[in-house]
């Protein structure tokens, strides 16, 4: 579901010195976290039983942002972000975060073996959220049976893709490239 702009979220940070225009790691974390503790733009999200629904952002710096509602049961599956790095603030609700804790390469691989160890597992509550650089490898989910949880996400710079992975074991498999405009 693709739903019109919001109004824009009031106090956009500021972005890095020495990179103008480029909002850092830190600068998307702080705009995630301010976006999803305003009650008002959280509660405009339609909320769906049965699918996720997501609202687009404007992010600070030209960066890309999605409010996103999660109904119980529902994530995202193995991926990346193409390059781009990140935030995301969970705003209602507890999702769930699997990541690997190794600098992923991004190209030139159909299936790689992961080291024991590598895995790494949060849980974020609302208000709590987490940044990621470039090379991240994770799986965001809602475990609770019952409850939607609702996030705020920010990319810089824009998502140009998305790649889809599987895993089985230790072993991570390139299953999909996703493009912008398959989103909409």
């Amino acid at each position: 579901m693709f739903l019109p702009l919001p109004t824009p979220v009031p106090g956009s940070s500021t972005v890095s010195p020495g990179s103008p225009g480029a909002p850092s790691e830190a600068d998307l974390l702080a705009f995630a976290r301010r976006a999803a503790a305003d009650a008002q733009l959280v509660s405009s999200l339609p909320l769906d039983p049965r699918g996720r629904t997501w609202m687009r952002l404007n992010g600070p710096g030209d960066s890309e942002a999605w409010l996103i509602g999660w109904p119980p049961g529902t994530g995202t599956g193995w991926h990346d972000h193409g390059g781009s790095h990140g935030a995301f603030a969970t705003a209602g609700g507890v999702l769930t975060e699997h990541s690997l804790a190794a600098r992923m390469p991004t190209d030139g691989w159909r299936s790689l073996e992961l080291a024991d160890g590598i895995d790494r597992e949060r849980r974020l509550s609302e208000g709590e959220g987490r940044a990621f650089g470039a090379h991240h490898v994770h799986q965001v989910f809602n475990a609770s049976a019952e409850q939607h949880a609702v996030s705020v996400h920010a990319y810089y710079p824009p998502l140009p893709l998305m790649r889809r992975y599987s895993r089985s074991g230790q072993v991570l498999r390139l299953e999909q490239v996703e493009w912008p405009e398959e989103w909409a």
